[in-house]
């Protein structure tokens, strides 16, 4: 069974329980989303099937990517994401997935993106704890030595270094979902998930479940 939906991050809030205990809770909009289109081995070479979220005016999109839509007879859509599925075949353009796909879990996997922090140092960014800071140390927040003398004579890969903070792809696993709204597409998820408000996210059925 196909269980793996787009959706919109909307917040957080704070449910009872059965037993009384409140639940923090971030509240995601869980589709509707479209199939636009679907692959097979047999011609694609891998099965998968992508997924379509959140109209958008036809004005706003360039004719090329226009044309996708436009040949399956299907609305255009701001978002696109691409899913491996065992099977392909099953899959007919235009078929809609709601918030319904999911009430039958009880652990999902959330897939979103970070937010971005920008530029950060290595005390934010790797939480480095820095040299002393007593008076003369000359070595208080600077990252220090990298280790690299006139052999290679340059600084190597993936050292920890000041740069760019967030803003990548990140997977929460194993999630518990507290509740499903299904007339209005609402999902409710036990902590908190990748992004920030109104941030696109992935849930799916979860591996470690």
């Amino acid at each position: 069974m196909f269980q793996t939906i787009l959706g919109k991050k909307i917040g957080m809030t704070q449910v009872f329980g059965e037993d009384g205990r409140l639940i923090p809770v971030t509240v995601i909009q869980a589709g509707p989303c479209q199939v636009i289109r679907s692959k097979t081995k047999a011609i694609d070479g891998y099965d998968a099937v992508q997924l379509g979220f959140e109209e958008r005016k036809p004005k706003l999109v360039n004719k090329p990517e226009l044309g996708q839509f436009t040949k399956r007879g299907l609305k255009p859509f701001h978002f696109l994401k691409e899913v491996r599925v065992e099977d392909g075949t099953q899959f007919q353009v235009g078929q809609e997935f709601k918030a319904d796909i999911l009430k039958d879990l009880v652990w999902v996997d959330v897939v979103g993106t970070s937010k971005g922090k920008g530029f950060a140092g290595v005390f934010k960014r790797h939480n480095s704890h820095g040299g002393p800071n007593t008076h003369g140390s000359m070595f208080h927040r600077i990252p220090g030595s990298m280790g690299a003398s006139s052999q290679p004579s340059r600084t190597l890969k993936n050292r920890k270094l000041p740069g760019h903070m967030g803003d990548v792809r990140v997977t929460i696993q194993k999630l518990k979902l507290v509740a499903v709204d299904v007339e209005n597409n609402l999902v409710l998820i036990r902590g908190a998930v990748p992004g920030g408000k109104r941030g696109i996210v992935m849930i799916t059925k979860s591996k470690k479940a």
